[in-house]
């Protein structure tokens, strides 16, 4: 795992056109702006936990119940025909300077 120190503004760029930009931070957390490829998926971990978890519940078999254990080790990376389909994600248009967030 890289870990890095960045203050809002600055940025991170990751191989196959993806940069993270700080926006900002408070006491409680930490704001990323993420920009990539539309082929690139972005979901939020906790998001893809849940549908792991509602697969195994929902008896999708042992390919599932082993890909929600392989989450958060990063050397044990889950193989593509474990992975469930997630959904889309859909990018809004970044409002015009002045108007609303």
């Amino acid at each position: 795992m890289l870990i890095l120190t960045r203050r809002a503004g600055e940025a991170i760029l990751i191989d196959g056109g993806v940069r993270i930009v700080v926006l900002g931070t408070d006491g409680g957390g930490v704001r990323l702006g993420i920009e990539a490829p539309s082929s690139i998926g972005i979901v939020r971990e906790e998001v893809v936990q849940r549908i792991a978890e509602e697969n195994v519940r929902a008896g999708a078999g042992e390919g599932a119940r082993d890909w929600l254990e392989s989450l958060g080790k990063p050397e044990n990376a889950p193989t593509e025909e474990k992975v469930p389909e997630l959904p889309r994600v859909v990018r809004r248009p970044q409002a015009e300077e002045g108007g609303e967030k």
